[in-house]
């Protein structure tokens, strides 16, 4: 069931929003090589409980982190690992959320680790811009295909991947709610937008193929073939007009590393 949320409801969102995005952008200048997963973990959590909110991850469904921390292959759901260290010229992902007064924030970078190829540097720019096209489509009156159509279109014409396995979702009083938002689909199709409806849109996309499989911690997936992957997602209400963008402060990340 879609559940359409109330003004006050989307404002509660918002202040967990707010400080989950600002997060991200500070994440910036504090990854580097050298960093583990854990130090990265630990950033996020700290900067989450300072802002008298709580990791929307720490638990979930068991997940041992405040964050998921994903390097190059590994897509989403990287468990943070003191022995896992950065190294120049990798790619990060780091996935949060936080809760505020019963209401969930959901987001996701990916992070150049230095200096990066510009394969792999074009990789992030198409992931987060994949998001942009999708938001075009994320009004009043269209269908979440249309958003996924467009995601898909844009990533595919870049020589990228969309990976089909996992999915963006609905979002707020619980982290994941209806309807499900692939990235990929046809136009007109799927369920229709309307005000109130709170989307996590979140392209997840590979250098190369975009089958993926689960390592035996059940949590990271990975691409089969071991190729990089990159992840952008925000939350975002559906308004009468242009769609409401709550957790996106940061639209440089890729320009710091050209």
């Amino acid at each position: 069931m879609i559940v359409i949320k109330n003004e006050d409801q989307i404002a509660r969102m918002a202040v967990a929003c707010e400080v989950a995005g600002n997060l991200l952008k500070e994440l910036r200048s504090f990854i580097r090589p050298g960093l583990t997963t854990k130090d990265i973990d630990h950033k996020v959590e700290e900067y989450i409980r300072k802002h008298d909110q709580i990791p929307a991850f720490k638990g979930y469904g068991g997940f041992p982190g405040s964050a998921c921390v994903s390097v190059n292959e590994e897509i989403i759901h990287g468990i943070p690992s003191p022995k896992k260290k950065l190294r120049e010229g990798d790619l990060v992902k780091v996935d949060l959320g936080s809760i505020y007064k019963g209401y969930y924030s959901d987001c996701a970078r990916t992070y150049p680790v230095g200096k990066v190829t510009e394969e792999n540097a074009r990789l992030m720019k198409v992931a987060e811009e994949s998001f942009f096209e999708g938001l075009k489509f994320a009004r009043k009156g269209n269908r979440i295909g249309d958003i996924g159509h467009a995601i898909q279109s844009y990533v595919e014409a870049a020589g990228f991947s969309v990976i089909r396995d996992y999915v963006g979702h609905g979002i707020g009083s619980d982290m994941h709610e209806d309807p499900p938002v692939p990235n990929y689909g046809k136009p007109g199709h799927g369920p229709k937008l309307v005000p109130g409806m709170c989307l996590a849109i979140e392209p997840m996309i590979a250098a190369g193929k975009y089958q993926v499989k689960v390592l035996d911690n059940e949590w990271t997936v990975v691409t089969t073939d071991g190729s990089n992957t990159a992840h952008y997602e925000n939350t975002v209400v559906i308004t009468d007009g242009e769609p409401r963008i709550l957790t996106c402060f940061d639209r440089d990340i890729v320009a710091q590393n050209a």
